[in-house]
């Protein structure tokens, strides 16, 4: 069974508590099913590797089908969740990109998707933590303004109202203002939306924008240096924090581990 990124194993056998009937209408549950399990926690014998829980199992007393899955499921979450290497290319059954999107909820399930957004997730709270903790207020911008924010990019048009407005490009006006209105040290996490067509599978249409900005005392270093610090700290944050997550991650997309310096590398300009 797996309960978000966790799975463990179940066992269920004929004994004084399950009969030759709960057995039955176990192999008969489809999957992807929602159940409940009532079980005792036993010492795994050998280490299960097809489970992150590794070193026990489930010896099952009582289940019960919470929602019971469609027996013909439009991707199976094992195909999903392979391991994408070069070498088993035709071999296993491969989900395509449209499946996936069209069958998000059960794309999602996959335990590397599961651990991409926590990433995610992590990498905004860290963001946040680190400036925080220097002093940065967070702001909330508008982001359906009157007129386009950034001369350079193409902007979204929408109706509002009896007029129109615009999809914000960036928060960097409302950030300049907070420190003309001596806020000192700001930041914001929130969309930004951007009209700009792509010849690639990565677009900038629409994406989440993790901004900061700060009045400096002496030099122009002390920006430098905050910007430095913060990238090192949340890469600290990841490395730390999120073993299990990048783990998982590496476990279906193989990877070399994700190196930095601390303190970060700074070049002058004779260098």
């Amino acid at each position: 069974i797996r309960d978000q990124q966790e799975t463990v194993q179940c066992l269920a056998f004929v004994n004084d508590r399950i009969s030759k009937q709960m057995i039955k209408f176990i192999a008969h549950v489809s999957k992807e099913s929602i159940v409940d399990v009532q079980a005792e926690i036993v010492k795994a014998g050998e280490k299960i590797e097809s489970c992150s829980k590794q070193d026990i199992e489930l010896h099952v007393h009582q289940v019960w089908v919470v929602s019971a899955s469609d027996p013909q499921l439009p991707l199976q979450i094992e195909d999903a969740a392979r391991k994408v290497t070069e070498e088993d290319e035709g071999t296993f059954a491969k989900v395509n990109q449209d499946t996936r999107l069209d069958n998000r909820i059960l794309d999602l399930r996959t335990p590397a998707n599961q651990a991409i957004f926590r990433l995610e997730a992590g990498v905004c709270s860290l963001f946040r933590e680190v400036l925080a903790k220097q002093g940065f207020v967070e702001i909330h911008t508008p982001k359906i303004i009157s007129a386009a924010s950034e001369g350079g990019a193409n902007v979204f048009k929408v109706s509002y109202f009896k007029g129109s407005a615009y999809l914000a490009q960036s928060p960097q006006l409302y950030k300049q203002m907070a420190i003309a209105a001596d806020f000192g040290k700001v930041f914001t996490v929130g969309g930004v939306f951007r009209a700009e067509d792509s010849n690639t599978h990565r677009h900038l249409t629409e994406f989440v924008g993790l901004d900061m900005e700060m009045a400096f005392k002496f030099h122009y270093h002390e920006v430098v240096d905050t910007i430095g610090n913060m990238f090192t700290q949340i890469f600290k944050g990841l490395r730390d924090r999120y073993q299990g997550e990048i783990a998982t991650v590496n476990t279906q997309y193989p990877a070399e581990p994700f190196k930095f310096l601390d303190p970060p590398l700074r070049l002058e300009f004779p260098e």
